[in-house]
């Protein structure tokens, strides 16, 4: 038996249920969340998948029927299969409004299940998102704060080698690999980009030449971590730039990038207005990239952009598994100044660069203390994340952070 690594949304999950009629559960595909639903609830719920084909059609063909065969409390696996459910569950609802925790939703897709939701079970559900494992999940500590929260108190003392760092970045964060440690993870990747794909991209969208699509997603992570120039990317695949824009709100629907806006305050300065891209799991880029072993990865073009997706990856599932929005952000002035991530946390805004370097210097912290200068009383100090084991100041109000206790 597989061993299960505890999800930092465990408790949110029973809150939701505890105060939700139903709570709908989505994220990527493989990401854990059948996993954590069965392992919170398997004691007091049924569970039902309707991905497999005959139980598909015998729910949409029969919803009240199929309803009536699986009562609530009750775990529906993959809804998005079968959106015709969603109304008769509104009305199993409405029956008994003020029961809470009747249904579990899971689905893979953010695009349409959130429409059909919206229209369906609107202030009846719990919308929550679950990623693949953050890092402080992988190392059992679910609940870890943040070096800038209040919450926390000394940190953690951890010591790990720059050659177990950079393999776990290509492992990256599905479960199944972070279980089964010795699955080949190129194999592995290359299935799940696969059937990502076949099921999820066809299933939403007509994409039309699903090879052309493969392609885009490959020069997508090539431009990870920059700003997007859709013209660029139409010219060099010989699409047009709505396409372009389109099958990259597919991407985002389906949780396999993360699109980061400028932050944007008027004080003055001419901020850039293009977002930047970056993929979800960083493993995922790592294969997208061509990356196989982590002496490559660290040494070449592509380091620092891994290294940036690793630390916005963690941000964003930490916050995510809590059941907050991100409100994550990059900074970039028209005179060059720029902040790698502005994160909103307890009111304040925390300014991180990342640097792919084990030995932090002050020169490094310079566009921090820009930021820290214009947005001062908003502040409470910047980080330079990076790959070295020590804390230090590298000026006034900035702190060099080790990635391992981020």
């Amino acid at each position: 038996m597989n061993k299960y690594i505890s999800r930092s949304i465990e408790s949110v999950l029973k809150k939701a249920a505890a105060e939700f009629p139903a709570v709908v559960l989505t994220g990527p595909r493989q990401s854990g969340k059948t996993t954590v639903l069965k392992h919170v609830f398997s004691d007091s719920y049924q569970y039902v998948s309707v991905e497999p084909p005959d139980i598909r059609i015998a729910a949409s063909e029969d919803p009240r029927g199929f309803l009536a065969m699986y009562p609530p409390p009750l775990i529906i696996d993959e809804i998005q299969n079968v959106p015709e459910l969603l109304p008769y569950i509104k009305e199993i609802i409405d029956n008994n409004r003020s029961r809470t925790g009747q249904y579990l939703l899971t689905g893979s897709q953010n695009l349409l299940l959130v429409e059909k939701v919206t229209e369906s079970l609107a202030g009846r559900a719990a919308m929550l998102h679950l990623f693949p494992l953050s890092r402080r999940e992988t190392e059992n500590l679910p609940q870890k704060p943040f070096p800038w929260e209040s919450l926390n108190k000394e940190s953690i003392k951890e010591k790990k080698s720059l050659h177990d760092i950079w393999a776990s970045f290509l492992r990256g964060g599905y479960p199944e690999l972070n279980v089964n440690l010795e699955r080949d993870i190129s194999l592995w990747h290359a299935s799940y980009v696969q059937t990502y794909l076949e099921r999820d991209i066809r299933g939403l969208r007509q994409i039309g030449d699903l090879s052309q699509f493969q392609s885009f997603i490959r020069a997508l992570a090539a431009r990870s971590a920059q700003l997007v120039n859709f013209s660029d990317i139409a010219r060099d695949l010989g699409i047009a730039v709505n396409t372009v824009k389109s099958w990259l709100s597919l991407l985002e629907a389906t949780f396999q990038v993360i699109v980061l806006r400028p932050y944007h305050v008027n004080i003055g300065k001419r901020l850039v207005k293009s977002p930047k891209v970056y993929f979800s799991d960083v493993g995922t880029l790592c294969y997208l990239t061509g990356l196989r072993d982590p002496e490559h990865a660290a040494s070449g073009p592509m380091g620092g952009k891994i290294m940036e997706t690793a630390v916005l990856s963690e941000i964003v599932r930490t916050l995510t598994h809590r059941g907050i929005d991100p409100q994550i952000y990059f900074w970039r002035t028209s005179t060059g100044n720029e902040v790698d991530f502005i994160v909103e946390s307890e009111g304040r805004l925390i300014p991180i660069e990342v640097k792919k370097t084990s030995t932090p210097r002050p020169a490094m912290a310079k566009s921090i203390k820009t930021f820290l200068n214009d947005f001062g009383d908003q502040t409470s100090g910047g980080y330079v994340v990076n790959l070295g084991d020590l804390r230090l100041p590298l000026g006034s109000n900035v702190t060099s952070l080790p990635f391992i206790e981020l």
